[in-house]
């Protein structure tokens, strides 16, 4: 199913601090190139990495026009009501470049030895649906009355504001039954590493998502179908995966400079021209 989203292409940069400029100048690069945005993963408890939010902070100040998100940004680590400020602060201070994916976590000895809380795969869903209610509701500063949160964000009282400079969406790292529902159910998109579904996975993922929207009073069309990507598909595997299963938006994982360049000029374009044609039938 072609969901009709403006097909869009982006770049997957491990945030490794060795040497220190690499990160930024792949973004960079991305952006010379025509991308359409720049991603990075999200680990605060790996030494090795770059804090996230710090280096997307700096790469918005070296950029000017390429879209900037976590790709996802943990949940566990960063609390809601202040990740929901800090992204509105980027947003203004960028000018409306600023998306968001989400996740509910993972690699939880990491995240309890940094002091995070240990959660089941059901509370770490419950947690980020209470989440994703908490950051609306910080962005929504005419609702008029405080926030309150729940069992495991429990703001109450707190303010809300500021108002991001665009409705940042929430692109939802999902793959489990639940996760999907609740994509369905209040997500913008969804945003899986296709590395870990085969088609089968991805079209009962996608039924699942639709099936929960529609549940919800939702046009399922509300979700957009993003995609991290292994970088090394042909054009007419990206053309099939955006016709046959919606996805949007090509987010690709390597990060080498010369097959930047080779995608952006070689294969980006005719994916663009292949999925027009196709959508203009």
């Amino acid at each position: 199913m072609d969901y009709g989203h403006p097909l869009r292409f982006g770049t997957f940069i491990t945030p490794v601090n060795a040497p220190p400029q690499r990160p930024v100048e792949l973004a960079r690069l991305t952006e010379r190139l025509g991308y359409d945005l720049v991603t990075f993963q999200d680990h605060p408890y790996q030494p090795r990495f770059h804090d996230t939010w710090t280096l997307m902070s700096y790469v918005a100040a070296a950029t000017t026009t390429v879209r900037i998100a976590p790709d996802v940004a943990n949940l566990p680590m960063r609390q809601p009501a202040v990740l929901a400020r800090s992204a509105a602060s980027l947003d203004l201070l960028t000018g409306g470049r600023l998306d968001l994916g989400l996740g509910a976590g993972g690699f939880w000895d990491a995240i309890e030895a940094m002091g995070g809380r240990r959660l089941t795969p059901g509370q770490a869903v419950d947690a980020l649906a209470e989440a994703i209610d908490i950051m609306r509701g910080v962005w929504d500063p005419d609702a008029g009355f405080p926030l309150h949160g729940g069992d495991y964000y429990p703001v109450r009282g707190a303010k809300r504001g500021p108002r991001p400079a665009h409705p940042i969406p929430l692109w939802i790292g999902a793959r489990g039954p639940r996760m999907l529902r609740l994509t369905g159910r209040t997500g913008d998109g969804w945003l899986p590493s296709l590395g870990y579904l085969t088609p089968i996975d991805l079209a009962a993922a996608n039924a699942r998502i639709d099936d929960a929207a529609a549940d919800a009073g939702r046009d399922p069309r509300a979700v957009e179908r993003l995609a991290n990507v292994a970088g090394t598909e042909g054009v007419d595997d990206l053309v099939h995966l955006a016709l046959e299963h919606g996805i949007s938006t090509f987010i690709s994982t390597g990060d080498d400079p010369a097959e930047m360049q080779r995608r952006a000029e070689e294969v980006n374009p005719a994916v663009r021209a292949a999925v027009a044609a196709e959508r203009a039938r």
